[in-house]
């Protein structure tokens, strides 16, 4: 299958204090979103084979840009779609699948975590709440965040908006206990 890719935005968000309290690095979210267009939209298809397989393009692609638009190597990550209304929440996940994940975690230089996710149907406009996680070690509290992400003129009724996200640390004056990313393993994608 042959991607139909409209466009791709990159959103580079910085927060440099918290409740009044600067830090010395910056937490920075990066999304890339590409809008592609949806090859089954207005009907009912029981292989979305294709569509998994082209999942492996975005993955690279997505996870690529996004990599690059932070400037460094991400401690977290997440991915999610937007569905178009003339498509179903499968013509989202049919992107997100392992091919893709495998391709995000290869441009994000591995990780062991799985990949948190966020999907919805939605109009031009429609926001979403990408989820992140530390990459290594899901149990890290730190890490736990999200990203709005939305592109004004996207879905159209036969597209999807797929999303990846990284970000370059945990939230700003974290304090709620709980493991530590200097101490995660980084073996089970857990601890």
């Amino acid at each position: 299958m042959k991607l139909k890719i409209r466009k791709v935005v990159t959103i580079v968000d910085e927060t440099r204090s918290e409740s009044g309290i600067e830090t010395d690095i910056p937490l920075r979210l990066v999304a890339a979103a590409a809008v592609v267009k949806n090859p089954y939209a207005g009907a009912h298809h029981e292989d979305l084979g294709d569509a998994i397989e082209a999942g492996a393009e975005l993955g690279k692609l997505l996870g690529k840009t996004a990599v690059e638009a932070l400037g460094q190597i991400p401690e977290s990550y997440g991915k999610g779609g937007i569905v178009g209304i003339n498509g179903q929440m499968d013509h989202a996940n049919m992107f997100l699948t392992t091919r893709f994940a495998d391709y995000f975690r290869e441009a994000v230089g591995g990780g062991k975590a799985w990949i948190p996710s966020a999907t919805k149907r939605g109009v031009p406009d429609t926001a979403l709440d990408v989820p992140l996680a530390y990459k290594d070690a899901l149990f890290v509290r730190s890490h736990y965040d999200a990203m709005e992400v939305r592109i004004p003129d996207a879905p159209h009724p036969d597209e999807v908006v797929v999303i990846a996200v990284v970000a370059n640390r945990g939230r700003l004056n974290y304090r709620l206990g709980g493991l530590k990313k200097e101490e995660a393993k980084g073996l089970d994608g857990l601890t």
